[in-house]
């Protein structure tokens, strides 16, 4: 396996760079790959029904007289315990801008956050997601710093301009200039900078660049990440004249990434972020080559969208025209993350009326939206910036605020829980987390309305109050999460078939051959009590007798008045199969 790896290493780079640039390269990665512990056995899977991602920045929590990864642990420990297996700790380096995402060191912990003692520590109890920012750098790094002092080898590690090239055709996540000045030895350089002016992109047209950004890989692989996220990965490669996104050599350039990781640790995940329309996002998966794991950007949107609407025509269309991913990839589902709600996901899924519309009603709940620069000028909407918890504060029909709100939330996410693929649940969904309008106002990023950081004795009090949303949703999700994690029907591979039970529902089947228990799950998009026969699903007449796995109550296959109330989500599986109870075995199959 590791010489066929090396063999598709090889190639990657001689498509990439030419002979003469591979070749050197290719030198380079093999003295890198002699560091590191012999190949490993591949394991029979990378996931399992038990995997569960925590979203979080490092200083979520903050508590005096502790470093704020100490209290992430603590917080852990305390409410998370073995509820959630996977924890991604968002960008944990020296930055100077963008809540991490500008990195300045890549190799460091962030003082301020604690030290790479903190970081293994939380690794000892759950497995780690690490950031890969691999498109762009810190301006107040050393790498840029010796860029303008004209230093080798990071003279070249940088994409310098003279500020006249056309670049009207490269697609644009953001509002602010593609080009920004640097002033170097060499005089005043435009340099490419597609996020912000403080970022800067790295040049991987030089392979010394791909060099550097492959040992940071496996330093992360060294310090115990069994996931790597690869940021903004869309935008690495550019070419004037083009698009400079979804480029081959940018697909060349993650399947690399994937091969080098094959080698080192066979059992990682390589995942690509990519907020971008699904199809579109759809093709890093490869030819099962590339990302093992594709963020559902879709899911997000049309979640919010269903449950605003009561209607979840829109939702259940898309589901039932998804394709399976590929064998040995996979989904991250989530609802929430410390972005904001892409639009650009549903182009082509949502009409553009509805967009609007959604965007206007999550003005009026407080939040905020994003822009991009279009080709021609123009700006159009990129994401919509508000905490989750607060954007089912009421919904498209309500006149303001009304009594559902925790129970349209937690709704949201029992779907999100049910499809195919890992869920991710974002820390402020988890402890509900309203908007944050003042952190908004101090950083001037409207992203900053997500991005909370708490006290965390206040929040303590909170959730031991016992009376608060807070307290509410992190009990019930923790609860709902804990049943889950028994049943191999959740599992990422095993497939999903949607119902169409109508605009008020989203409903589907997890069950394939040779599974014993399938679920069926079925959620109430409404305010209202709804009515169900559920002798007329096809399939439920296999078993006569059902279980809702989140209330452990029974209903008959024959029931054709079953009742769901507003915002009710029902897991129903087989009461017993072969003497086996859905609800008192350790595990069903």
């Amino acid at each position: 396996m590791k010489e066929q790896a090396l063999s598709r290493i090889k190639e990657r780079l001689h498509y990439c760079y030419g002979e003469e640039d591979a070749e050197v390269a290719y030198q380079e990665i093999c003295d890198l790959l002699q560091a590191f512990p012999s190949e490993q056995p591949l394991p029979d899977s990378r996931w399992s029904h038990e995997d569960v991602m925590l979203i979080t920045y490092g200083d979520t929590f903050q508590k005096e007289g502790e470093v704020p990864l100490e209290t992430l642990s603590r917080f852990l420990k305390t409410h998370i315990k073995d509820a959630i297996n996977n924890v991604h700790i968002l960008p944990f380096f020296p930055y100077s801008s963008d809540d991490g995402f500008s990195v300045i060191d890549y190799t460091l912990v962030n003082p301020d956050l604690g030290g790479w003692p903190q970081v293994e520590a939380i690794g000892d109890s759950y497995q780690l997601m690490f950031d890969l920012v691999v498109n762009h750098i810190s301006r107040e790094s050393l790498w840029f710093t010796d860029f303008k002092a004209n230093i080798p080898p990071f003279n070249e590690f940088f994409i310098a301009m003279e500020g006249s090239e056309d670049v009207s055709q490269v697609t644009r996540p953001r509002n602010t200039p593609l080009l920004v000045p640097a002033y170097t030895h060499r005089g005043r350089k435009m340099v490419w900078a597609t996020f912000s002016a403080d970022q800067i992109d790295l040049n991987f047209k030089n392979p010394k660049v791909l060099i550097k950004m492959l040992e940071v890989l496996l330093l992360y692989l060294e310090k115990g990440a069994k996931t790597i996220r690869l940021d903004a990965i869309a935008f690495l490669w550019k070419e004037l004249g083009s698009k400079c996104i979804h480029l081959p050599e940018t697909h060349q350039m993650v399947k690399l990434f994937r091969d080098v990781m094959s080698i080192v640790r066979p059992e990682s995940i390589l995942l690509t972020e990519t907020n971008v329309p699904h199809l579109e996002n759809l093709s890093y998966f490869g030819q099962q080559d590339e990302a093992h794991m594709v963020y559902q950007f879709a899911l997000a949107p049309l979640v919010l969208h269903a449950l605003h609407r009561g209607d979840g025509s829109y939702l259940t269309e898309w589901v039932s025209t998804l394709d399976a991913p590929p064998k040995g990839c996979t989904f991250l589902n989530f609802t929430a993350s410390h972005d904001g709600i892409g639009v650009r996901p549903v182009e082509g899924i949502l009409p553009e009326r509805e967009v609007e519309d959604l965007i206007t009603s999550m003005h009026r709940l407080g939040g905020f939206v994003t822009t991009k620069s279009n080709p021609d000028g123009t700006e159009s909407p990129y994401e919509i910036n508000i905490a989750l918890f607060s954007a089912f504060r009421e919904t498209y029909h309500s006149n303001g605020p009304d009594q559902w709100q925790v129970d349209r939330f937690i709704c949201s996410q029992n779907i999100m829980m049910t499809l195919q693929g890992i869920p991710a649940f974002y820390i402020h969904s988890l402890v509900a987390t309203p908007n944050d309008r003042e952190g908004v106002e101090k950083t001037g990023r409207t992203r900053s309305i997500n991005r909370r950081r708490w006290d965390y004795d206040y929040l303590q009090a909170l959730i031991e109050s016992g009376r608060t949303s807070n307290a509410e949703v992190l009990k019930r999700l923790t609860n709902i999460l804990q049943r889950r994690k028994k049943h191999k029907a959740f599992h990422p591979d095993v497939q999903q078939h949607v119902i169409d039970l109508g605009q008020s529902f989203f409903a589907l089947w997890r069950d394939e051959e040779g599974l014993r228990f399938p679920l069926l799950a079925i959620h109430n998009l409404t305010s209202e009590i709804k009515l169900i026969d559920l002798s007329k699903i096809n399939g439920v007449e296999r078993f006569s007798y059902w279980v809702n796995l989140l209330d452990n109550r029974g209903v008959s296959s024959a029931e054709n008045n079953f009742v769901l109330q507003p915002y009710q989500s029902v897991w129903l599986m087989p009461e017993t199969v072969d003497d086996v109870s859905a609800l008192w075995a350790p595990f069903t199959d």
